[in-house]
């Protein structure tokens, strides 16, 4: 595994990060939570001693799962990455910025982004029961919330930070407008925004700010949610409450899968995976940090830990390169 300092801040953090939002079930067509604990101790075992997860995912499942998972591992070599500011338990009284309803084994859920000083406080309190820890790695903004300013947000965050209880911050989702407002305020270490073979939009002026001002990229949706491994080409089916059944048909995917039968090639050239091909790729991108893979059992942990194992070289990067370029 490959350690990477994560922007401004003092954390090292592995090149791929366990990303939690599978294991918490919810839009994901639910979980199995003895593989979802195997999964995290395969990661921590090959490697992957970053965590990111979030209160949403699994309505606070994934964080309870992650805190009885790592309880029996040195703290100090574990580093957790959470966030605050989408709230489902209706505390916020219909305050904020109404997002979606999620579905909750039936049942409608009214989500919303709300990050107000009080808020950030409960929920960080929250989170540090439900994780079973005294203090947070990486604290993150989960989506901005026009509702409150920003400069109140990050007060918050710098009271905590003050207190020991998060050694850094980071935003997630926020355009360069918004980590600059935010900059007033408290050091912005990192900004976790979708980035994937698919979607490459940041790369615009995202990318050229951040790397300016040394601030790290974390990325997520690598995978597209599974869609770039190809098993949804072939006989995979999703389960009905699957968020998936509706956010693939967004791409083309035709064109997809010709760059998946593409990259299969190369992916096989290498003793590789298909998936550890896009996550390679992903992490040699200019500006991105670290980079988010799911897991829901061991296997797959494992998979994603060895990653890092191989290289590409100019001219593999290349050859991806010219395969993507057709999907416009």
């Amino acid at each position: 595994m490959e350690y990477r300092k994560l922007g401004n801040s003092e954390l090292e953090l592995s090149a791929i990060t366990y990303g939690a939002f599978a294991i918490g079930g919810t839009m994901w067509g639910g979980t199995e939570k003895k593989d979802s604990i195997d999964s995290i101790h395969a990661s921590i075992d090959n490697g992957v001693t970053t965590i990111d997860i979030a209160p949403f995912y699994g309505f606070g499942l994934s964080e309870e799962m992650i805190g009885e998972a790592v309880k029996s591992v040195d703290r100090s070599k574990v580093q957790l990455l959470t966030k605050f500011g989408l709230v489902w338990d209706g505390s916020n009284n219909g305050k904020g910025d109404f997002f979606f309803d999620a579905d909750d084994n039936g049942k409608k859920v009214p989500i919303y982004k709300y990050s107000s000083k009080a808020n950030v406080i409960k929920e960080v309190e929250e989170s540090l029961k439900r994780l079973q820890t005294d203090y947070i790695d990486l604290l993150q903004i989960h989506w901005p919330d026009s509702t409150t300013p920003i400069s109140e947000t990050m007060e918050a965050a710098e009271s905590l930070i003050q207190q020991g209880k998060i050694r850094a911050f980071g935003v997630s989702n926020y355009n360069v407008a918004q980590i600059k407002e935010a900059q007033k305020t408290i050091q912005v270490s990192s900004n976790q925004v979708a980035y994937s073979m698919l979607n490459r939009k940041i790369e615009e002026e995202l990318i050229p700010f951040t790397v300016a001002e040394n601030i790290g990229i974390i990325a997520y949706s690598p995978m597209e949610r599974g869609l770039l491994t190809g098993k949804y080409f072939t006989d995979s089916k999703l389960k009905e409450n699957d968020h998936r059944n509706g956010y693939f048909n967004q791409f083309d995917l035709q064109k997809v899968k010709t760059l998946v039968e593409e990259l299969t090639s190369l992916a096989h050239a290498k003793e590789a995976s298909l998936s550890q091909l896009v996550l390679r790729w992903t992490s040699l991108q200019k500006g991105i940090a670290i980079v988010l893979a799911g897991a829901r059992n061991a296997e797959q942990a494992i998979s994603n830990a060895k990653t890092m194992n191989f290289d590409l070289s100019a001219s593999e990067l290349d050859f991806i390169n010219q395969a993507i370029a057709k999907i416009k």
